[in-house]
């Protein structure tokens, strides 16, 4: 079996996930999904995460594990992932699959912005398979309750992107065409460092103040040159480069360990590889995905692993920013 056939089987599957989280959504209180559901090790499981995890598990075993052996990777599982058909050897299973069921919880239980389900598959290459082993991504788009349109992207290694258009009021789906931004400046575009957690904020906002002045110098008086917006979803953050809304993002919060460490705090939560799962998706686009300093991201795929990934919406844009962002990391010692 190719990667290839397990794309429609999962592409239903995130409708159906889909579907079902707009259902409780608009059938639950704000506050009963933003309850915390669990509180371990990991990233925070709110209610709302419930909804697609207990669909997961149960669809790959009754989907998928019948035709073909998988190790299933994603949050929510005991030990971050489970081998299947059940009682299979890890090194006996094709692929390895890992999901982020709702990527952007905060933002959907609060009904402020959509959230993702994000899903890479790669051949199962043993524990040392790596982000950039995934053959095939899709994400698809878990719309606000007052949005009737939502999008979902798939694609495959070396053969670019498809992309549709669901509406839930008709049940129909168009194709869609998303470029990434041909700008070769950041002026007037939205270009962002993540900080939207409490911990190391204003270190992170200082590199991306410089990196603002460096590309387009200081600010001119009553007017706004560049903007930015805090997404809290990776997967959101790659849509909106991949859609040509955003140019420059990064998400670095690995790095800023060292400077926690000298303050006598501990590193919160990062972006991890269920996160970037579906950075495919936006490379095959055009998108340029790299770690701080270049390269692929390659962390294992696990849920454990702390991921720090740049992306830039074209070579224009990579060529000015990726000198300013190294040079702010460098100089703090964190590159």
């Amino acid at each position: 079996m190719d990667c290839r056939e397990l794309l429609e089987p999962i592409q239903e599957l995130h409708n159906t996930i889909r579907n079902a989280v707009v259902f409780a959504c608009e059938y639950t209180s704000q506050d009963e999904m933003a309850t915390v559901a669990d509180d371990g090790e990991g990233d925070t499981i709110y209610s709302v995460d419930r909804v697609s995890e207990e669909m997961l598990v149960e669809f790959f075993e009754r989907e998928i594990a019948p035709q073909v052996p998988i190790v299933l990777i994603a949050e929510g599982i005991h030990g971050g992932k489970l081998v299947l058909p059940r009682g299979t050897r890890e090194e006996d299973a094709l692929f390895r699959i890992i999901v982020d069921p709702i990527d952007g919880t905060r933002g959907l239980m609060y009904q402020k912005r959509p959230a993702w389900i994000l899903t890479g598959i790669a051949p199962n290459k043993g524990p040392g398979s790596n982000l950039k082993d995934i053959e095939v991504a899709l994400m698809t788009e878990v719309p606000l309750i007052k949005q009737h349109l939502s999008d979902s992207l798939w694609a495959q290694h070396g053969k670019g992107i498809r992309a549709e258009r669901y509406n839930r009021i008709t049940k129909e789906s168009q194709p869609l065409t998303l470029r990434p931004s041909k700008a070769k400046t950041i002026e007037h575009g939205y270009v962002q460092i993540a900080r939207f957690f409490p911990g190391v904020r204003e270190e992170l906002a200082a590199i991306d103040e410089e990196i603002v002045r460096g590309a387009i110098g200081p600010v001119t008086p009553g007017k706004a040159l560049c903007f930015e917006d805090q997404y809290i979803s990776t997967g959101g953050q790659l849509y909106e480069l991949i859609a040509g809304r955003d140019r420059f993002t990064a998400d670095i919060r690995p790095l800023m360990e060292p400077i926690l460490q000298r303050r006598g705090l501990r590193l919160g939560i990062c972006c991890h590889p269920y996160d970037l799962c579906t950075e495919l998706i936006a490379r095959e686009a055009g998108v340029i995905i790299t770690k701080p300093g270049g390269g692929l991201p390659d962390e294992g795929l696990a849920v454990e692993p702390d991921v720090a990934w740049v992306g830039y919406a074209n070579e224009a844009i990579r060529a000015t920013i990726e000198p300013l962002l190294n040079k702010a990391l460098k100089d703090r010692q964190l590159l």
